[in-house]
C-alpha cells in the first residue's frame, strides 16, 4: 500500500507537503490553479506590495552551473489589483498563501487590509529578500526587533496563520525566535541567499540588470537543510523548508531535518510545472520501499 503523503501545517491540511514558493507562477489565480493541477499541495502568490512595482530592469534571472541568480525586484500589480485577481481564492482547490511585503509596518497592515477578503488560507511575510532596496535585508527588516514588531502588528489585525520567511545569511535563529515570540505560526526557511554576482567576461559587466541577485536552486540546498535542522532545535512552531528542492530525495532530506512541508520554486525551471507531481511520486516511492506508512513519520528523523 502506498505511503500517505498528507500533512497538516498551521491547521491547513495538504494532500502532500509541496508548496509553490512565492515569486514563481503566482501572478494569477489561473496560474495557481495550474500548479495545483500539476500536483502541488498548496500555492503561494507572488509577493504583493501596497503600490504597483515594475521591479528591476532586465535581465532579472540567470542560471549557472550550480543554480540560479534572480533580482526580480518584487514586480507586482499592487494590493488593489491583487485583491481583484485573487478574489475567491478557495476556488483553486488547495490552500492559497498570500505573500505580503512592505517597507514599513504600516505598509504590511494596509496591504493585508486590502486583501483580507481574498480567501487566503495563510499570510507569508518575507523579511529576507537580499536584492531589493527598502525590503527584507536591504530594508533592515531581518532583525529580531523588526521581526517581532512586524509580527506583533500583523497578528493584531489578522486571524490567518502567519508564516515568516527568514534569510539563510545571518541572524536566522534570533529572527525566527523573535517572530515566534511575536505570535508567528510558522517559519519559512529560507529565502534566496546572497546576493551573488555573475560577470560577463566579454563585456566586463555584471549580467543582471541590478548587478547582483539572490542565489537559489541546487547550490542552496545544503545550506537550507542546515537552516531547517538548526531551527527545528531552536523553535517550537513548524517549519516550511525552502531552497533547492528538485527531487523526491530532497523533500525527504528536508523533512528529516525538521520541515513539516517544503516550498518549491527554482525546480520549476529545471523540471517544468509538473515538478510537484514528480517530487511527490519520487518521495512516495522512497517511503513505500523503506516501509514508512506516513510521511509525517520522517519529520525531524535526522535528530534521532
Amino acid at each position: 500500500m502506498p505511503a500517505n503523503l498528507e500533512t497538516t501545517i498551521t491547521g491547513l491540511k495538504l494532500n502532500n507537503p509541496t508548496i509553490l514558493a512565492s515569486g514563481v507562477l503566482g501572478v494569477t489565480k489561473a496560474s495557481l490553479k495550474n500548479v495545483i493541477n500539476n500536483g502541488a499541495g498548496a500555492v503561494t502568490t507572488k509577493s504583493i506590495s501596497l503600490e504597483p512595482r515594475s521591479g528591476h530592469k532586465a535581465p532579472i534571472i540567470i542560471t549557472y552551473e550550480a543554480g540560479m541568480l534572480n533580482a526580480v525586484g518584487y514586480s507586482n500589480q499592487g494590493a488593489v489589483k491583487a485583491a481583484e485577481e485573487f478574489a475567491n481564492s478557495a476556488e483553486v482547490g488547495a490552500p492559497v498563501i498570500g505573500s505580503v511585503i512592505g517597507q514599513s509596518v504600516d505598509d504590511f497592515i494596509k496591504v493585508i487590509s486590502k486583501i483580507k477578503n481574498c480567501g487566503f488560507s495563510a499570510i507569508e511575510v518575507p523579511l529576507s529578500c537580499p536584492h531589493t532596496p527598502g525590503y527584507g535585508t536591504l530594508g533592515g527588516q531581518h532583525t529580531p526587533e523588526m521581526a517581532k514588531k512586524i509580527t506583533d502588528a500583523i497578528k493584531k489585525i489578522s486571524k490567518l496563520p502567519l508564516w515568516i520567511k527568514v534569510s539563510p545569511n545571518e541572524n536566522m535563529i534570533a529572527v525566527a525566535k523573535a517572530a515566534e515570540a511575536g505570535g508567528a505560526d510558522a517559519i519559512v526557511a529560507g529565502n534566496s541567499m546572497g546576493p551573488g554576482m555573475i560577470i560577463d567576461i566579454k563585456t566586463a559587466k555584471p549580467i543582471l540588470g541590478f548587478g547582483m541577485g539572490g542565489v537559489s536552486g541546487p547550490a542552496l540546498r545544503p545550506i537550507a537543510v542546515r537552516c531547517v535542522y538548526d531551527l527545528y532545535k531552536a523553535i517550537k512552531i513548524p517549519i516550511i523548508g525552502c531552497g533547492g528542492i528538485t527531487y523526491g530525495r530532497d523533500l525527504i532530506e528536508m523533512m528529516m531535518a525538521g520541515a513539516t512541508a517544503v516550498a518549491v520554486g527554482t525546480a520549476v525551471y529545471y523540471r517544468g510545472v509538473s515538478v510537484f507531481k514528480k517530487i511527490t511520486e519520487e518521495a512516495e516511492q522512497f517511503l513505500t520501499e523503506n516501509n514508512y506508512k506516513d510521511i509525517t513519520q520522517i519529520i525531524g528523523l535526522a535528530h534521532g
